[in-house]
């Protein structure tokens, strides 16, 4: 017969092993990222000439940070239980207004217009946060919305034509470190500080546990609304700094940018191991699956396959990653 001491101890065990296994999850998933990049590089490199080679990299490299942003801020807000189909028109909107401030009649600093474009998108995440946390409206709906008028807004401010700024925009891009560009550093220490957040601080609690149970979170005192609501507006906000980085790479602002840009951050995400569901993820990992997503597009360009094509596997790995979340929160509940 058990004593109540045998009790304790078979506890003590068990949340030992839980809090061991929910430790190693994350380990688990960032090495079957792994795995699985370094078999498309391989792939690729068996069978693409020239794809193996430091240029194809760096290329990438200098390429993903916008996204990388972007991933940042899709990731909370899936861990959160929503989904924000705003921030490609977000990032659009912001390049538009930087755009169109730096080729005014009065053209302002580079450093105006980006505070300008940060402005932009943080206004647009308030948006959507005072919405989704005002009325029990889904966030799908509400982020559906803004893609429209964030889309809408942005050929009205440029007439629906390119601004072209030059060299003095692309003062950020050119910057480099170790030969990879001041803006891919800078995404970088996006993911470091997003993951720090995430772990490490109460805020990124209150997010996970949101995920998990709002109701349960909401009765044990604490304000899930202040929680949601900020959410969406750091995820807008770096939607628009990925708009900075990549009005200063192409030196221009055209109103059709980020188009699409959602479906492929929530790809790169999901890809990740964030769920679906809520109340799982991890933002290094959102790294890896913009990385994989980048090194499908690059290696098929490299065989010469068609944007319509690309498009089409694109969707498919997207699907793929909605059944393995499935089957990965399975899993997870088992624990």
């Amino acid at each position: 017969m058990l004593t109540r001491t045998d009790h304790a101890s078979r506890s003590e065990r068990i949340l030992d092993g839980r809090a061991v296994k929910r430790w190693l999850a994350p380990l688990a998933d960032q090495l079957g990222l792994l795995i699985v990049l370094a078999l498309l590089i391989g792939a690729f490199a068996f069978t693409t000439p020239y794809f193996f080679s430091a240029a194809t990299f760096t290329t990438i490299a200098n390429q993903i940070p916008a996204v990388v942003l972007a991933a940042v801020g899709m990731t909370y807000v899936l861990i959160i239980g929503g989904i924000d189909l705003s921030i490609g028109s977000i990032l659009g909107l912001a390049g538009a207004v930087m755009g169109v401030m730096m080729t005014g009649a009065h053209p302002a600093p580079l450093w105006l217009a980006a505070v300008a474009a940060l402005a932009a998108g943080a206004i647009c995440g308030i948006f959507n946060g005072l919405i989704v946390v005002a009325w029990p409206v889904p966030s799908f709906v509400v982020t559906l919305g803004m893609l429209e008028i964030a889309r809408g807004a942005t050929h009205l401010i440029t007439n629906s034509q390119s601004a072209y700024i030059g060299a003095r925009a692309g003062v950020i891009a050119d910057a480099s470190f170790l030969g990879l560009s001041f803006p891919f550093w800078i995404a970088i220490a996006a993911v470091i500080i997003g993951q720090i957040v995430l772990s490490r601080t109460v805020f990124g609690r209150y997010m996970v546990a949101v995920g998990t149970n709002e109701e349960v979170v909401r009765l044990a005192g604490v304000g899930t609304r202040p929680v949601k609501a900020a959410v969406f507006i750091i995820a807008a906000t770096l939607a628009a700094a990925g708009a900075i980085m990549d009005v200063s790479r192409a030196q221009a602002a055209t109103p059709n940018a980020g188009t699409g840009l959602e479906l492929k951050v929530i790809a790169a995400v999901v890809i990740g191991g964030t769920s679906l569901m809520g109340g799982r993820g991890s933002v290094v990992s959102s790294l890896f699956g913009v990385i994989i997503i980048a090194v499908l597009d690059a290696g098929l360009a490299a065989r010469g396959v068609r944007d319509e094509t690309k498009r089409l596997i694109t969707g498919c790995v997207i699907v793929t990653a909605v059944i393995l979340d499935y089957y990965r929160h399975r899993f997870a509940s088992r624990w």
